[in-house]
């Protein structure tokens, strides 16, 4: 099994085929609900990915595990899964705000976002628009316009 990330409040808690399984794409605004998705459209989130969905599970103190080395059954294409633990071995609630699946994932559909990463490259994509629209203003406007193409005879 390739496990790459693994966090856990208690190290006893390693038995994680009995936690929850998230793909990225149950919450995935990009995905029809044929293709996968689990959560209304106006609360998914675009293209999340595993590393993204676990710092979430980090932030709603949930352990979670990610399997790189799995795939979406649906679209190979989609690699990654996270697995996350919801009960603990009795049964009780390790965040007793979230009671189901479908509670987690409209958690961390809202906690996506705001992810410091994803953010970061928000912020950089709009630093690169702004630069090119600054030079082009500055520059002369001089361009040909032909109306080009072939005469009608």
């Amino acid at each position: 099994m390739g496990l790459i990330g693994y966090w856990a409040m208690d190290s006893g808690a390693l038995n994680i085929k009995k936690w929850v399984v998230m793909y990225p794409v149950y919450i995935n605004s990009k995905k029809t609900v044929a293709e996968g998705r689990r959560i209304s459209l106006s609360k998914a989130c675009e293209n999340p990915n595993c590393i993204e969905i676990s710092d979430c599970c980090k932030h709603l103190k949930l352990p979670s595990a990610v399997e790189i080395d799995k795939a979406y059954p649906r679209d190979f294409m989609q690699v990654g899964r996270v697995r996350v633990q919801l009960k603990r071995e009795d049964g009780t609630l390790l965040n007793p705000a979230i009671t189901s699946r479908k509670q987690l994932m409209q958690k961390i559909a809202e906690l996506v976002p705001r992810h410091p990463e994803r953010v970061k490259k928000q912020e950089s994509q709009k630093a690169k628009k702004q630069e090119p629209q600054a030079t082009t203003s500055t520059s002369g406007t001089s361009s040909k316009s032909g109306k080009g193409g072939k005469k009608k005879r």
